[in-house]
């Protein structure tokens, strides 16, 4: 399957039967939300990826350019390795994320062309701000999208529901503080945990990026302790951290808890 930011699927497929994943990153997605992605993608649920960047600035070696073609390359084969029917770059600069009116209307933009029933982002607080803004211009944009006269590119009607808005855990699950962060529920991706690896396994230029800025070269294994750390919470082998935005006007239900049936909450 070829993917890419064509959205025609989705005219059939119910808006409560539609999630969107919105990160900063190439890679955020997979290292954050992709076992439960996966596991929603299972039950029928038409999954639809996107990211702000391309991951610009992500290299020492080769320009803005070079690395951003390489990586909204890697982010496509993740997508497709997830089993999303589209992938979506928004062509926001790394580190040069903000939130102002031309911004918020891009964001709707493709909350009008997908239409999703359910929404996962980074967290409010999280360790930089491309994470921040992007949490806050998603939040935004469940609201704005659904306002008939709010104004944004292309001719995509106003969204028909207020989605569901999950927060995935921070980096490293605490604030700015080392405070640990709230976390409403963890979902179970011991099964996909394989998949999910495989995904974030596409993103090879985000690894050599990590060990020349960073230091880092666990890559993976980073991930997967993660996972056990949060699966541990509830006895599995692996699972993925969330927070539901429960605020007017979203629905405060705990969808997740319905659908997959064994995300326990603390």
């Amino acid at each position: 399957m070829t993917i890419d930011k064509q959205f025609m699927e989705s005219e059939l497929i119910e808006p409560n039967l539609r999630v969107l994943a919105l990160m900063p990153h190439p890679d955020d997605i997979e290292i954050l939300c992709a076992g439960t992605l996966i596991r929603l993608r299972d039950l029928g649920y038409e999954i639809h990826m996107a990211t702000m960047t391309a991951g610009d600035k992500g290299s020492a070696v080769l320009n803005k350019i070079e690395i951003a073609n390489i990586r909204r390359a890697e982010a496509r084969k993740g997508a497709e390795t997830i089993g999303a029917v589209s992938y979506e770059c928004l062509e926001f600069q790394d580190l040069e994320i903000v939130f102002d009116n031309d911004a918020r209307r891009r964001v709707a933009s493709l909350f009008r062309r997908v239409n999703p029933g359910i929404v996962f982002t980074t967290p409010p607080l999280d360790y930089m701000f491309d994470h921040e803004i992007t949490s806050k211009l998603v939040r935004d944009a469940c609201f704005n999208a659904s306002c008939k006269n709010y104004e944004t590119d292309g001719d995509a009607p106003a969204t028909s529901e207020i989605p569901y808005l999950f927060y995935s855990d921070p980096i490293s699950g605490h604030d700015l503080f080392g405070e640990q962060s709230r976390l409403d529920g963890v979902v179970d991706i011991s099964a996909q945990m394989e998949q999910k690896a495989a995904a974030l396994a596409c993103h090879d230029s985000q690894r050599s990026w990590l060990l020349k800025q960073h230091g880092i070269d666990d890559y993976m294994e980073q991930m997967k302790r993660w996972g056990e750390l949060r699966g541990g919470l509830i006895g599995v082998a692996y699972g993925e951290g969330f927070t539901r935005h429960l605020g007017h006007p979203h629905p405060t239900d705990d969808i997740l808890d319905g659908v997959l049936q064994n995300v326990i909450n603390r």
